[in-house]
């Protein structure tokens, strides 16, 4: 006779709740040629704005988004910025985005975040998994809007 525990309870699917939703200002794409994967570019971030439920404030100048432009039409993005909440914290964002221009029924756009804030009251971005969305806002203007969520 086997002395077998119960299986654990798989935990919930994750829920998304909105961090924040910020608006990006970021400059020309600059083409720093074909690599063995596709073209690159890179593109400078200018600035910005945030806001969400616990946090907002700026989205600091001179940060910028590698891009890789594939052969499959697929476009991945590694953004690194820094964000500035209103009560002066410094966050650091890599944000990795993969574009599907070709998808089905629209554009797929998703990316994973990972945040470093300073010790106190932001501190609990570290212990966070995040995702986010990711739009343009041109022509009206040369910024994107990121969605950024919380999985719980």
């Amino acid at each position: 006779m086997t002395n077998r525990s119960p299986a654990p309870t798989a935990p919930p699917a994750p829920e998304a709740r909105l961090a924040w939703e910020a608006q990006v200002d970021i400059g020309e794409r600059q083409s720093l040629g074909q690599g063995p994967r596709g073209e690159r570019f890179i593109v400078p971030i200018l600035g910005g704005r945030f806001e969400g439920p616990r946090l907002r404030g700026t989205v600091l100048p001179g940060g910028a988004d590698r891009q890789l432009l594939r052969a499959d039409g697929v476009k991945e993005l590694d953004a690194l910025y820094e964000l500035q909440t209103d009560d002066g914290a410094v966050i650091t964002v890599r944000n990795r985005v993969l574009i599907d221009e070709s998808a089905t029924p629209g554009r797929y756009a998703r990316s994973v975040l990972q945040l470093s804030a300073p010790a106190g009251p932001h501190d609990w971005l570290n212990r966070r998994v995040f995702v986010g969305t990711l739009h343009s806002l041109r022509p009206a203007r040369a910024a994107v809007c990121i969605r950024v969520y919380e999985l719980a």
